[in-house]
Order: C-alpha cells, then sequence, then structure tokens
C-alpha cells in the first residue's frame, strides 16, 4: 500500500510542488508532500508555477520548499521523481530506497518531466499539463491498488 508520497524534483519550487497538489487533489485520501534535491530551502512556489498552477484553478500557496533527507525518504511508502538522473541521486544518498523511487512519468512511457525553470511561462504550461496528465494516471493506478 501506497499511502504516503514524496515527490521530488530539484529546487523543489516548480514541478514537485505543483505535482504534490495535483496528487492530493486527485487522490484525497493520500498524504503527498514534496522536497528537492537542491532544494531553495524556505523559498515559496515559482511565480510562473504558481500562475501556471493558478490558471487551471490549482493553489500553490503557502508551499515552502524543503530540502530531501535520508529521513523523509524511509517514512514515504512511495518516492516520485521528474528525471532518471534524479533517481541515481536520490540512491546515492539513501541506496535502499532504490526500489520505491519511481518516475511521475512512469504510467506515461516513462517519461521525464523537464525542469522549467527560468524559463518562459509557454514552458511552465506545457510542464504543468505533463504534471496533471502523470498525476491523474498515477491517481488511477493507486486508487485501484487502495480499491
Amino acid at each position: 500500500m501506497f499511502n504516503k508520497i514524496l515527490v521530488v524534483c530539484v529546487g523543489n519550487i516548480c514541478r514537485s510542488p505543483t505535482a504534490e497538489r495535483l496528487l492530493r487533489h486527485y487522490s484525497s485520501q493520500l498524504t503527498v508532500t514534496s522536497a528537492g534535491l537542491g532544494a531553495l530551502a524556505g523559498k515559496g512556489a515559482d511565480a510562473s508555477a504558481v500562475s501556471a498552477a493558478g490558471a487551471h484553478q490549482l493553489s500553490l500557496d503557502g508551499h515552502i520548499a524543503r530540502q530531501i533527507t535520508r529521513r523523509m525518504c524511509q517514512e514515504h511508502d512511495l518516492i516520485l521523481v521528474m528525471e532518471k538522473k534524479h533517481i541515481a541521486a536520490l540512491c546515492e544518498i539513501v541506496p535502499e530506497m532504490r526500489g520505491k523511487v519511481m518516475l511521475f512519468g512512469h504510467w506515461d512511457s516513462e517519461r521525464e518531466i523537464p525542469d522549467p525553470y527560468r524559463k518562459s511561462r509557454d514552458a511552465f504550461d506545457a510542464v504543468y499539463a505533463l504534471l496533471d496528465q502523470s498525476a491523474r494516471q498515477w491517481a488511477q493506478a493507486l486508487n485501484v491498488q487502495q480499491g
């Protein structure tokens, strides 16, 4: 059973907070949090991420970036990352996590979700669409499992 999910990107201000809120929206029974491999700890969500999410009535209000820790990894049942290199980086930090780290885009042909940081609003909108699609797919897969 995957009840506690950790979503990870690099800075924890664009992709992972958006993905966290989307997963919570589609699977309200799950506990979903996020963190970054090189987090801009203490910062709120990126303004462009807030704007892209807001255009879809998704709020990133109250998000505070957190640096991932070994303990966080151990406390979660499933860790979802944006890129394959994030899997490798996490497994260097916490080797025993390998079995519970997967791509957020797993159900979308193992799609990697690119970092829109410091890119155009179009880039943020495209990433939002990928995150939304993957969040729906994870919610469906996890809800089937829970059922």
